[in-house]
């Protein structure tokens, strides 16, 4: 691992090849395998790991948004790309570079295939999704009468998944809403495959559907945050790898005499002479500012630093008068062996949050 003298990103590629290894270890050798790179890889960079999946042969790739799909386009990437939520507006430019839309609705699905009629498209993969619980995006089981429809009065396009999404699968307490959500799919799915004449490829499955329900990995999953190394789950914590860490270093040492205050409205004051450190990194980026005042934490050589004060836009100042350290020793902010999990925990935030949060300005640096 690289020693920082900066506010790096380090990606770890090796441990996200781990977590490959270790989630298709629980599927079928037929099951596809759709890789979530959506907010620039869940807060890494998105167009690396992509190329980096790429060559480990996953089946698929999804995006939240055109824009991002249009960027893995623009680096190259070849491999089929689902859009979660496009808006119609980008169906043109969807056609134009081969996305693969979400049609969550029937004004979707009927905006959708006047551009592909007016761009002559024929059998153009579409993704019908279907809302079994989560209440975000999707039809209902009572639209399917319509979607078939719909579909029938064009030849433009053609349903290549029917897929869901499962609002608590990482949750033992609602496992019984999680089996309805399934069975709802497959009844739903079942109907659809009945009136279309063929089968297109199925998915539900999120990391944590696939690791705790193996009767709903049908014939694709999709896995998001398991690719970077969690996986909602202490004990499967264990068998994979984080993929980034978070360092920077020490820009400047202060001792401050008992009563002095510290930063932005002189949040911290000190209740004896105390050492702190001055880093060079903010809530620009990703640093929420309800880490400040001891809540959130880092750590230089192997000791817990507590922040002190307010986090500001550029730099967070924290206490290190237990703490051996001098000015350039790096710090590391979360990592492999100083969880984002339980950094976010400390503001009653999720990893995903905290991950995703860290800005575009922070250098990403990767290794092997």
């Amino acid at each position: 691992m690289l020693k920082s003298q900066e506010t790096i990103l380090e990606i770890d590629l090796s441990a996200l090849k781990h977590n490959v290894t270790f989630i298709k270890s629980k599927l079928k050798s037929n099951t596809k395998f759709l890789a979530v790179v959506k907010a620039y890889a869940y807060g890494s960079d998105a167009t690396e790991i992509a190329k980096y999946l790429e060559d480990l042969n996953v089946d698929y790739f999804a995006v939240a948004y055109t824009s991002e799909g249009i960027a893995l386009r623009d680096a190259g990437i070849k491999t089929p790309i689902l859009v979660l939520h496009p808006l119609p507006e980008n169906f043109k430019v969807i056609i134009e570079r081969c996305l693969e839309p979400s049609i969550y609705s029937q004004r979707v699905l009927n905006e959708f295939i006047a551009v592909a009629e007016n761009l002559k498209q024929s059998n153009y993969p579409i993704h019908i999704k279907f809302n079994t619980g989560l209440n975000r995006l999707g039809f209902t089981e009572s639209e399917i009468e319509n979607i078939l429809n719909s579909l029938k009065t064009s030849k433009t396009t053609k349903v290549k998944s029917l897929f869901s999404h499962l609002a608590a699968s990482e949750d033992e307490n609602e496992k019984e809403f999680t089996i309805n959500q399934i069975e709802s799919f497959e009844r739903i799915s079942k109907k659809m495959i009945n009136n279309l004449g063929y089968q297109p490829l199925l998915h539900q499955s999120n990391t944590s559907g696939i690791l705790n329900y193996p009767k709903a990995h049908f014939d694709m999953v999709r896995c998001g945050i398991g690719l970077y190394g969690f996986g909602n789950n202490p004990e499967i914590n264990k068998s994979l790898k984080p993929i980034a860490t978070l360092k920077t270093s020490i820009s400047q040492i202060h001792t401050i005499k008992k009563g002095d205050s510290l930063g932005y409205n002189r949040a911290f004051i000190a209740k004896e002479q105390t050492r702190t450190a001055t880093l060079p990194i903010g809530h620009a980026d990703g640093i929420n500012r309800l880490f400040g005042n001891g809540k959130g934490f880092v750590f230089i050589n192997g000791e817990k630093a507590p922040i002190a004060g307010n986090v500001c836009m550029d730099m967070i100042m924290v206490d290190v008068t237990n703490i051996p350290c001098k000015e350039g020793d790096e710090v590391i902010v979360f990592g492999p062996e100083h969880s984002a999990e339980n950094l976010a925990a400390s503001i009653n935030s999720i990893s995903y949050e905290l991950l995703t949060s860290v800005s575009q300005r922070v250098k990403r640096v990767f290794c092997r």
